[in-house]
């Protein structure tokens, strides 16, 4: 059950957010910002390659990585193949994990490795082979951490991740905003001056202030009513988010959504991209998640037993610029099923500021489901 009360009550929530996840979003501008000016003192800006990698391959562990991944792939698009490399191992621990290069990996390829902790042998062993294959390795880790090390030993590159302003990177809330920009800001301006996407210096300025203002409007201090991230929040209690996005940064700050659902809130979520998220998630509007899916649903002892969950779509869209769309058909598609749809659509901008907004709502409704829902152990 959601404590709709503790979303207005702000000093109860700062007590409560022990992960410092609302902190993490707060600060999620500040952190580009930081992470800019390390990228720029490792010497990204001087950077001059001599044309575009074959294939960018990512390696890290968690959700944080597994994000950068999945946006940069967004953002490239055709220019070239980003695929990240799974880890495998007997648990998720930084010495269990383990990742390998594909066999055709060589010179024409670059190697990015992305982790908010840097102790892992596995991601060293990779930097290794990367180099007697001739890959170029850059990497974002913790300044003088093990790995940093293991990627000078392979003449690579690395960028000290950002830590939160004003005090120590807090391990617990990798999954959280803070750890996803700090990862992704250098990587964007590498892969600017390498000429697969646009990310240049002053689209990230932008991209911060976006990220500020969303705080503002987002922030615990902003009632509900006029807060669109507590408002998601309390919409998506007691429901089985379907999270249907729409455009280029939208379908992976989608699934990103659903996998922080997850992690950091305790609920079940599923992503898909329109228009094919129609019949993948058409059969769920129309069975037992359902809107009036229980016919014995009035004779429900609505004290002793829990509250069944009950679909409800997430719409997430780039903000449109002509062309087709299957928004309508989707909305058509809830109304018929007597299906609730919460909407999410960012102010104009450039496309890396409306991917930022997406994701800061997400992030702020994550976290205040999380802490609202008693998730904040």
């Amino acid at each position: 059950m959601l404590d709709e009360s503790l979303l207005d009550a702000p000093d109860d929530l700062a007590r409560v957010d022990r992960r410092g996840l609302l902190r993490g979003a707060a600060e999620a501008g500040a952190r580009v910002r930081t992470a800019a000016r390390h990228a720029n003192e490792a010497g990204l800006a001087e950077l001059r390659p001599d044309g575009r990698p074959r294939t960018v391959l990512i390696a890290g562990p968690g959700t944080a990585a597994t994000g950068v991944a999945d946006l940069l792939g967004a953002l490239a698009g055709a220019c070239a193949p980003v695929i990240r490399l799974d880890p495998t191992g007997v648990a998720h621990a930084p010495g269990a994990l383990r990742w390998s290069l594909p066999g055709w990996a060589g010179p024409v390829d670059l190697l990015l490795l992305a982790t908010t902790d840097g102790t892992e042998p596995g991601l060293a062993v990779l930097a290794e082979q990367a180099y007697r294959r001739g890959c170029t390795v850059v990497a974002v880790a913790p300044e003088r951490s093990p790995l940093s090390e293991a990627v000078a030993g392979a003449h690579g590159l690395l960028v000290p991740m950002a830590k939160a302003p004003y005090q120590e990177y807090d391990e617990s809330a990798a999954a959280g905003p803070g750890a996803l920009w700090a990862l992704l800001t250098p990587l964007l301006l590498l892969l600017d001056r390498v000429g697969l996407i646009t990310a240049a210096p002053d689209t990230l300025q932008l991209v911060a202030d976006r990220l500020d203002r969303t705080a503002e409007r987002c922030g615990p201090a902003i009632a509900t009513y006029s807060n669109p991230a507590k408002t998601l929040a309390s919409e998506l209690a007691d429901s089985l988010p379907l999270i249907w996005s729409e455009g280029t940064g939208a379908a992976p700050a989608g699934r990103r959504f659903a996998a922080t659902l997850a992690e950091l809130a305790g609920r079940p979520a599923l992503a898909a991209v329109l228009p094919e998220a129609l019949p993948a998630h058409g059969t769920l509007l129309a069975g037992a998640f359902a809107a009036g899916a229980d016919p014995d649903d009035f004779f429900r002892d609505r004290v002793e037993e829990p509250q069944a969950l009950r679909a409800r779509i997430v719409l997430l869209r780039d903000r449109p610029t002509g062309g087709l769309t299957a928004a309508p058909a989707a909305r058509e598609l809830a109304l018929s099923h007597d299906t609730a749809i919460s909407e999410l659509e960012p102010e104009e901008g450039a496309e890396l500021e409306q991917l930022a907004e997406l994701l800061a709502v997400t992030d702020f409704a994550t976290a205040y489901l999380a802490l609202a829902s008693g998730g904040h152990s």
